[in-house]
């Protein structure tokens, strides 16, 4: 007997590299741990306690944010049904873009279960574009991403204001423009249902799990990519990258795709490059929660691979020029 096509599921793939990248780092602090007469050598070199410093100061300054923000995502999977939020949608398809948007500052929540909830939106009868405005402004302007903006850049308060403007007018842009340019049929023909996993406390547990499995693995390996770049990087190519506004601009871009970092805890990790002009810092911290490579793995899983080919770009185009905008306006 088929079943009802509000409990027809298909399951999320994600890339592997994030729990590979996890588990290699715990391996590596074990082995560091047991061999620790062997290491403690290399150890002592003054580049590699540089990068120790820098890297653990990341880490510390990153994770309490990072836990609260899955934390907080898995109770919202847990207790707020999506079916809930799309009755709360008005109907007018504008509206409900702007209200959907406007929903991302009081339901915060990691990239990785953003996805899926717009997904089940959707599914539940949600305006499209509605959907895919919540997908984009949930990671990006929530309460504790403009928490952390503000701790990784404290007495600038300009940098949080600019970072929340450029995030919802993006939100807000890329939805208004799917609706008038997008094919729905691309969600619709692909769209793939996402069962509940049973009880509250399943749900709360499994989806905690894993957005930290994620978000900890690429947290992890931003943070070292940000130390390696103070401390083995020569200068000179960071002053020549970082010299040039346009090459600053499309370094921390391309850098902020491929790295995939948590929302919560990627304005540390750009704080850690004071070298780039602030312009670029907020280009990446705009543009890492819009598009990235495991959105975008993400989004084909859910919505399909001819969406995803189609939303990237004009992701990362509105959410690139929003940031250039509000960074020549503000900072």
């Amino acid at each position: 007997m088929a079943s009802s096509p509000s409990t027809v599921s298909d399951r999320v793939r994600t890339p592997r590299m994030v729990p590979i990248t996890a588990t290699s780092v715990v391996l590596v602090v074990v082995a560091a741990a047991a061999f620790q007469r062997v290491v403690s050598p290399f150890v002592d070199a003054p580049p590699l306690q540089t990068w120790s410093t820098i890297f653990v100061a990341l880490m510390i300054q990153a994770t309490p944010f990072l836990l609260l923000g899955v934390m907080v995502s898995g109770g919202l999977a847990a207790l707020v049904p999506p079916a809930f939020i799309a009755r709360m949608l008005p109907k007018d398809p504008r509206l409900a873009v702007g209200a959907a948007s406007a929903a991302g500052t009081l339901l915060p929540g990691c990239e990785c279960g953003a996805v899926p909830i717009s997904g089940r939106l959707v599914s539940r009868g949600a305006p499209p574009a509605a959907a895919l405005a919540f997908m984009l402004a949930a990671p990006a302007i929530n309460p504790i991403v403009l928490l952390s903006t503000a701790v990784a850049f404290p007495g600038q308060p300009e940098v949080v204001v600019a970072r929340f403007a450029a995030s919802l007018v993006t939100a807000v842009a890329v939805g208004l423009i799917w609706m008038r340019i997008g094919d729905d049929r691309l969600l619709m023909a692909s769209l793939r249902r996402i069962q509940d996993r049973g009880d509250r406390l399943s749900t709360f547990v499994a989806t905690t799990r894993h957005d930290l499995l994620h978000a900890g693995g690429y947290l992890v390996l931003g943070a070292a990519l940000a130390a390696t770049a103070q401390t083995v990087v020569p200068q000179r190519i960071i002053d020549t990258l970082a010299g040039n506004v346009v090459v600053a601009v499309l370094t921390l871009t391309v850098l902020a795709i491929l790295l995939s970092i948590c929302s919560e805890a990627d304005a540390f990790v750009v704080a850690g490059l004071p070298q780039f002009p602030m312009v670029a810092r907020l280009a990446f911290m705009v543009v890492g929660p819009v598009v990235d490579v495991k959105l975008v793995a993400m989004q084909a899983g859910v919505f399909g691979r001819p969406f995803a080919r189609r939303f990237a770009p004009l992701s990362l185009m509105v959410s690139l020029g929003a940031a250039l905008v509000f960074a020549w306006w503000l900072l």
